[in-house]
């Protein structure tokens, strides 16, 4: 039996075994399997392992997606999460050339991918505040969203999550410098449901030129 000659459903089924790139490569042996690959029920999780993968054409975003994952553990991710004032011009260059991706990548997912219910960011040193406070406006059912090592999200984000995170039950904003322990607290005391985790975020150094020598840390959260 030739593989075409198989039904839908166990050509999604095999079709499920295969990473993105697999798929790619055997949509691409007829017009029968590329449908396959085009079906949304083939895409309900999405997992990258570089920032680069997500300028590739391996992979569709649509409804059917409910978990979605970015875990970034290049070398470069040291140099993005050095404090923006303290970076030389060659970090800040090499920072240039991939600042946008996981932004404009997420602006995607909310306008094609309203279900989702699963968001993890780690090592996104680039994502921001704005984007992530469009990510909870545009998915409403999102539950779970775990942010690791992303310099740049701030108490604004905590803040979008008391305002639209209504579905949202856990919330992990670890190695975040720039998340302050009053933002925490002024958190909890607005979602007091809301399984909050922020370890070695409060107590870092926030990524700004201290104003004066002796800056005092903040301390974590109590649990």
């Amino acid at each position: 039996m030739h593989i075409t000659q198989l039904n839908r459903d166990c050509l999604l089924h095999l079709f499920s075994f295969l990473d993105k790139d697999s798929r790619k490569n055997l949509a691409r042996t007829c017009p029968q399997l590329q449908d396959v690959f085009e079906d949304p029920a083939l895409w309900p999780l999405l997992h990258f392992r570089s920032l680069l993968e997500l300028k590739k054409d391996n992979f569709l975003l649509s409804p059917a997606l409910r978990s979605l994952s970015i875990c970034w553990y290049s070398s470069r991710v040291q140099v993005c999460s050095i404090e923006d004032w303290l970076k030389s011009a060659f970090q800040r260059s090499i920072c240039s050339r991939h600042e946008s991706l996981v932004n404009d990548f997420l602006l995607q997912v909310c306008d094609r991918c309203p279900n989702l219910a699963s968001v993890t960011l780690s090592g996104c040193g680039h994502v921001t505040d704005d984007c992530l406070a469009c990510l909870l406006r545009c998915c409403p059912r999102l539950r779970a969203l775990r942010l690791e090592n992303c310099a740049r999200v701030t108490n604004r984000t905590l803040a979008a999550v008391a305002a639209h995170g209504r579905a949202l039950q856990t919330l992990h904003v670890d190695f975040c410098r720039n998340v302050s322990a009053a933002g925490l607290r002024r958190l909890r005391a607005a979602c007091p449901r809301l399984a909050l985790r922020a370890e070695h975020s409060a107590a870092m150094i926030p990524d700004q030129l201290p104003s004066a020598p002796g800056t005092v840390f903040r301390k974590l959260l109590p649990p």
